[in-house]
């Protein structure tokens, strides 16, 4: 995995001392080597993490006119090599990014069809004075970048295919890296700021800054001389069919799954899985004994029971004779972590599992260079617990409103708990997505704020933002484009869309690339590989949710596979006990965080309410404790990167 930087300029020359220092903003996303190419229009920069090719691979590479920075992994890329080979290419390296690079001087902008695997592309086309940019299918690498226009940056993300009025652009893979550069300003977005208080991740093709972007997944952009334009390069397959019955559906999902995880287990450098316990993890470290001996499995646990999956993990290890490590995790350990995580997550993140993903990434790199992850599994097969209410909510959000409001306000009173995914918390939570519009509804349940619980506590000049036009835009967008293209509103397909295309792009991925890299670790997603994910998307919906249960298919895939009792056991996400530890190890810092003085001095939260919101919280008059981590990792981050409204 890598690190890549640059800037291009077809008005003028880029600042090359600027881009040399980007390579070094990155360097955790590549210890092993830095390059950089400084000639003409362009200037590319390089942090690379060693994996394949260790001698050959190394950036920028460069052949024909064409230069080539690369994050990312190509698999097949064996294949692709010899296709490329028999038209005439001759090869210098056995890396994957000469591949990539090959398939660019062969099929040009189509390449990025060719290519399977998890990437962010830059390419510098001298020939066409061209950049191209593009980003895998899933988005699981990441690419961010600022157009220049005249003597300044665009400050709204291009909407639609363009051609827009462009002159230059940086990029990088980190937003670090662009204000590193110094010449992108520091100023807030405030609609990304309502957006991320509302998701708990800023959603794109928005950046917390304003001149800053997201490339979305999927996508291929390019600058030249009639401008930026920007085009989506693959779509995820629609609800077909599928085979005739549930064991033919599953024997072809597992033979798909096997041979992705068989081929992110290539690597030169050692490898290993993640191991959590639960179906997804242990499905991929079961598949890897297939093909290699030892597997070395890694967990981590917490000290506080209702969190604390470990044992299942051992159980797995255990059964699947893996060579299984652990370390636990305690409140004063995840105090520590904090600052680390504010520091590499240089955009606002408010998923406290980063926190445990960061140790368990720090953990496992003292281990293996690349280590494979069950990251994808829950969305592709209805694995969540809102996916079990969806049907239910469907019939309750029939029943009168009058009968809803009592209901919602009988909850409230509900005593509250601090367990994980306590009783009090689910049925809270299960009305509050009840009333929404079906396309919304599992945004309002996994979500922070709903845009009239924002309205109460932001500053007046942001207030009239909160609003639920700008507040689920990306939400809205997405399901009117997905209704375009027949798929019902309100079905479960359009909710494993919205988790695919949103949570899983804005959070689910951004932790794992994020904790992964701040260790220098490479993280593989099996479940994400394309022949599986187009596999998984064309099969009905029947076949993935039941009345009663998650996962249909994969689990009766496999049975014989994965240890019965884990495909039996109830699910628990890899979360920590955040609503306690507000009350308990974390009361002086949230205290501090909302304070009056803190609070004003954000130019984002009106001091009394919000403080409001804590006191309610401390005093176990309510459970607060997704709100209340969202606005104090918003709050803990601008004191790290600055920038105001």
């Amino acid at each position: 995995m890598c690190g890549i930087a640059g800037e291009v300029r077809l008005d003028r020359l880029p600042d090359h001392e600027a881009v040399r220092r980007m390579g070094p903003a990155l360097a955790h996303r590549g210890p092993d080597a830095e390059g950089f190419f400084l000639e003409g229009p362009a200037a590319l920069a390089h942090r690379r993490l060693s994996i394949l090719d260790l001698a050959g691979g190394g950036q920028p590479m460069g052949a024909d006119g064409c230069t080539l920075v690369f994050n990312g992994q190509a698999y097949r890329h064996e294949a692709l090599r010899a296709e490329l080979r028999g038209l005439g290419h001759a090869f210098r390296t056995r890396s994957d990014t000469e591949v990539v690079l090959r398939a660019y001087l062969e099929w040009g902008e189509a390449f990025v069809e060719r290519i399977d695997g998890m990437f962010a592309v830059a390419l510098w086309d001298a020939r066409a004075r061209k950049l191209v940019l593009a980003r895998d299918r899933m988005g699981k690498k990441p690419l961010y970048y600022a157009l220049a226009r005249g003597g300044g940056f665009a400050r709204t993300p291009p909407a639609g295919a363009g051609p827009f009025e462009a002159d230059g652009l940086l990029f990088a893979s980190e937003p670090k890296a662009l204000l590193a550069h110094g010449g992108v300003p520091r100023e807030l977005d405030p609609s990304a700021v309502v957006q991320y208080l509302s998701a708990e991740y800023v959603p794109q093709p928005r950046s917390v800054w304003r001149s800053i972007f997201k490339l979305p997944a999927a996508h291929l952009a390019v600058l030249d001389g009639r401008g930026f334009r920007l085009r989506r390069y693959w779509e995820l397959p629609l609800e077909g069919e599928g085979p005739d019955s549930l064991d033919e559906a599953a024997r072809g999902l597992v033979e798909r799954l096997d041979g992705a995880v068989a081929r992110r287990l290539v690597a030169d450098v050692p490898v290993g899985v993640f191991l959590s316990g639960g179906v997804d993890s242990s499905a991929i470290a079961a598949l890897a004994t297939r093909h290699a001996k030892p597997v070395a499995t890694f967990s981590i646990g917490f000290e506080e029971a209702s969190f604390d999956e470990s044992s299942w993990a051992r159980l797995a290890a255990e059964r699947l004779g893996t060579e299984h490590h652990e370390e636990r995790l305690s409140a004063t350990a995840s105090l520590d972590l904090l600052p680390a995580a504010v520091e590499e997550l240089d955009e606002p993140f408010a998923d406290p599992s980063v926190l445990p993903t960061l140790l368990l990434s720090r953990f496992v790199r003292k281990h293996v260079t690349v280590a494979l992850a069950g990251d994808g599994g829950d969305e592709l097969f209805a694995g969540y617990d809102t996916f079990l209410a969806h049907r239910p909510a469907a019939l309750a959000a029939r029943l009168p409103a009058p009968l809803l409001s009592a209901a919602s306000r009988a909850a409230a009173l509900l005593p509250s708990s601090e367990r994980n995914m306590s009783f009090d918390f689910r049925l809270k939570q299960f009305l509050r997505g009840v009333s929404a519009e079906p396309w919304l509804r599992h945004q309002a349940w996994i979500g922070a704020f709903a845009p009239a619980e924002l309205a109460a506590v932001l500053r007046p000049e942001l207030r009239e933002l909160a609003t639920p036009e700008v507040t689920w835009a990306p939400v809205r967008e997405s399901a009117a484009r997905d209704a375009a293209r027949g798929v019902r509103p309100g079905s479960v397909d359009q909710a494993l869309r919205f988790f695919l295309a949103h949570y899983l792009e804005g959070d689910i991925l951004v932790k794992a690339d994020r904790a992964s890299m701040a260790a220098s670790l490479e993280a593989r997603a099996p479940f994400l590989d394309t022949e599986v994910v187009e596999y998984a998307a064309r099969l009905p919906a029947s076949t993935k949710l039941g009345w009663k249960s998650t996962k249909v298919v994969l689990k009766h895939g496999l049975r014989g596979i994965v240890p019965e009792e884990i495909l039996s056991r109830p699910k628990k996400g890899f979360g920590i006990p955040v609503a306690a530890w507000i009350r308990g190890p974390l009361r002086p810092l949230f205290e501090d965080l909302f304070s009056e003085g803190s609070l004003r001095t954000s130019g984002v939260f009106e001091p009394a309410p919000a403080r409001a919101l804590l006191e309610r919280h401390l005093s176990g008059a309510a459970d607060l404790r997704k709100p209340l981590w969202t606005a104090a990792m918003f709050l803990l981050w601008q004191r790290r990167w600055g920038g105001g409204p």
